[in-house]
């Protein structure tokens, strides 16, 4: 069974940053894509960042800069580091993972994720 658990999630002050990790198990982490997502109340559920099997890493436009995607394959862990942090950035954080082929493509849309995990709260203060 295949078990995404986040963590690292709160409430900080504008300007703050959190690191966000995601611990995987029951699937082969090192063959798998990981990204995270994030849902605000009342939006869709959103690319943020995402890293292939290969190390290759993608991210939202508008976060380039201030979020830092990577994984340790020793850990079975993807982090997600985020810097600056503004009030829009507040929502549920999300880390989904698929078993990839290439290596070097990530995926950005939320339908190409097999699995997911339950999320967790960042509330940024303004």
């Amino acid at each position: 069974q295949v078990r995404l658990v986040e963590s690292g999630g709160g409430l900080v002050q504008a300007g703050g940053s959190l690191r966000l990790s995601c611990a995987a198990s029951g699937l082969t982490f090192s063959t798998s894509a990981m990204g995270w997502f994030r849902q605000a109340p009342g939006k869709e559920r959103a690319f943020v960042a995402g890293i292939s099997r290969a190390g290759v890493t993608r991210y939202a436009d508008s976060l380039k800069g201030r979020f830092t995607v990577s994984r340790d394959n020793a850990k079975n862990t993807a982090y997600l580091r985020t810097d600056a942090l503004k009030p829009e950035d507040t929502a549920v954080y999300y880390c989904a993972a698929l078993d990839e082929i290439t290596g070097v493509i990530v995926r950005t849309a939320p339908d190409d994720y097999d699995y997911w995990g339950q999320g967790t709260q960042v509330t940024v203060s303004s």
